[in-house]
């Protein structure tokens, strides 16, 4: 296999951004909008639009080491103000922008503490939503003012502080729904060193290489991966927004067949939603041979929905068969932590079902009517890093084939959360990220099974939720990948409840009995009650991630479904919204007065 070794343009983003100017003048990004128009921005167009920006951020009063909140919609003003403030030493805060009427109270909110906690001095905002966000303003002290970004412009060169490999590029806040939201404080050595493994170890050369994403820009498979590593490796990006995808899942692979894309990514979800949406006039007019990589991570991955892809596309499109490429990592780790080896096809381990839940142990089927779990391989890690299983009782490493904690040590991985010592201590011990994930080694490839806090103990076996979700989503009437399975406390062991989306053409009768049914016939697990729901109901982050946790408290307090659907709006939350309009009309005249 070839093995030749690519360098980034610069040590660090800031000096990136110069550097694929001078060196890739005619690569750059290509940003779609909603209705499909593109723009291109070739690496001297964002130099010279960066340091017009960075000027701006200078003007309004920043310096180097300031942090900056974003909530920006348009893909290409949040690439071009989160590069201007790199670029200048100003730490950008990645928010992620309002996703429903119905829950913008818990927006608001969970903006606002992040704000606070990363003591962010100003707010640039998409102009259409500053009639919401003008209000962190009066909630939050330390920042000053809201601009929108179709403001951001001024004329000259900025101020060009040094900036050092150990200095903070930017904060990564997690999409989960905690109380206490901690931002992960991503340095330019952490990303340079995270960027230059993923490129390299799928050899991707910046002359030949066109990467093409939806994901959101706001998080890091999205930020880092594409954007940020097309920055370092002088190569061409085409960005399409997260939301034309949702409502039309086709763009993706229709903009791979017309840009002929090399390298893509997404989440677990998206494999078998681009094959169920595809229909023969899709089939029969995309030529996806040029489609190298297909990375899939974020979360457990399901091996039936890669297979899905694969044979579809493969068998009617070109795909290489080899395409599909697990990985796994997570914001703490910069981003990835392993990836399948390069051109390898897609790699499973079936195991003996009884033998992992009571023992934690792989072993093969003990014949072949014996219940049994497939796991699919992540790949292994990169020179100069590591990953190991610990034990999550007593924190001693274990032995190949045997699943505890993965823990993973190297330079991507980041220096901790930012001004936030209790929490960095927990999670990063003695040079090791202890991730929170469950999983174990084989052959020296990564097996991720689930999450430490997810796990369902049901007299004395260990059950991964996913292993029960994949199970009831085959059922007719269920709503793919839109399925949560938690235990609550029962008398004397824990409750197995499931609670589902049923699709929007079918009443939901019967499905309760049939998940029950299925889910004692395949994996011997009683279910004490089975919540079905209409289309938007369950908890998701904003990436699209099921929340469990918010499902069971939801669940316990007697809520789950009440909040109405996740994009749609209704009368209560009319009302919600003029409460906020309101709150933030009245920041922003008090802030006109000062």
């Amino acid at each position: 296999m070839n093995t030749r070794r690519f360098e980034p343009t610069g040590d660090t983003l800031a000096a990136a951004i110069s550097g694929s100017a001078a060196k890739f003048p005619a690569h750059g990004f290509t940003f779609q909008d909603m209705t499909g128009a593109e723009r291109f921005w070739s690496f001297i167009d964002i130099d010279r639009e960066t340091a017009a920006r960075g000027r701006a951020l200078q003007d309004l009063g920043l310096s180097k080491g300031d942090r900056v909140g974003l909530i920006v919609i348009e893909p290409q003003d949040f690439v071009l103000t989160f590069l201007s403030a790199a670029r200048v030493g100003i730490v950008p805060v990645p928010l992620y922008p309002p996703m429903s009427m119905a829950e913008l109270d818990a927006y608001v909110d969970r903006m606002a503490r992040i704000l606070q906690t990363s003591r962010a001095s100003l707010l640039v905002a998409s102009e259409s939503l500053q009639n919401v966000l003008w209000q962190a303003v009066d909630r939050v002290e330390s920042v000053k003012k809201l601009v929108p970004v179709e403001r951001l412009h001024a004329d000259g060169a900025p101020t060009y502080p040094e900036i050092t490999e150990d200095d903070l590029c930017f904060l990564q806040y997690t999409s989960g729904s905690t109380s206490d939201p901690k931002g992960v404080a991503v340095t330019h050595r952490s990303l340079r060193s995270n960027v230059v493994a993923i490129m390299n170890h799928y050899q991707l050369d910046p002359e030949t290489t066109k990467s093409l994403a939806w994901l959101p820009l706001y998080h890091d498979m999205g930020l880092i991966g594409f954007v940020m590593s097309t920055v370092f490796w002088g190569k061409r990006c085409v960005l399409i927004p997260t939301l034309r995808f949702l409502k039309r899942p086709n763009v993706w692979l229709d903009a791979v067949h017309t840009h002929r894309a090399t390298i893509t990514f997404c989440p677990p979800f998206a494999l078998p939603l681009a094959a169920r949406r595809a229909g023969e006039e899709q089939l029969s007019k995309w030529d996806l041979s040029c489609l190298a990589t297909v990375g899939v991570g974020a979360e457990p991955i399901h091996a039936e929905g890669c297979r899905q892809f694969t044979e579809l596309f493969a068998s009617r499109c070109g795909l290489p068969t080899t395409a599909v490429s697990p990985a796994y990592g997570m914001a703490e780790a910069t981003l990835a932590m392993s990836l399948n080896p390069f051109g390898a096809p897609l790699r499973t381990l079936v195991v003996d079902a009884e033998a992992f839940q009571q023992r934690g142990r792989v072993e093969p089927p003990a014949s072949e009517e014996s219940a049994v779990f497939e796991h699919v391989s992540c790949g292994v890690t990169f020179p100069e890093h590591d990953v190991r299983v610990a034990s999550p009782e007593t924190g001693a490493w274990l032995p190949e084939g045997s699943e505890g904690e993965l823990c993973f040590s190297g330079p991507s991985v980041t220096p901790g959360y930012f001004e936030n010592a209790e929490a960095t201590a927990a999670c990063f011990v003695d040079g090791w990220l202890h991730t929170g994930d469950l999983g174990y080694l084989w052959e020296g490839e990564v097996y991720v099974t689930g999450r430490l806090k997810d796990l369902i103990i049901l007299n004395g076996r260990n059950l991964h939720p996913q292993a029960l979700e994949w199970t009831v989503q085959e059922l007719d009437g269920v709503r793919r990948g839109n399925v949560i399975a938690f235990s609550v406390p029962g008398d004397g062991t824990e409750l197995v409840i499931v609670a589902l989306e049923r699709r929007a053409d079918v009443t939901g009768d019967g499905i309760a009995d049939a998940v029950r049914e299925r889910l004692s016939a395949e994996l011997g697990v009683p279910v004490a009650e089975v919540v079905v729901l209409a289309p938007g109901l369950l908890p998701k982050t904003s990436s699209g991630k099921l929340q469990r946790r918010k499902a069971r408290q939801l669940y316990l307090a007697g809520e789950l479904g009440a909040h109405g659907p996740r994009t749609q709006g209704s009368s209560a939350s009319s009302l919600t919204l003029a409460k906020h309009v309101a709150r933030s009309m009245w920041a922003r005249a008090k802030n006109t007065i000062r």
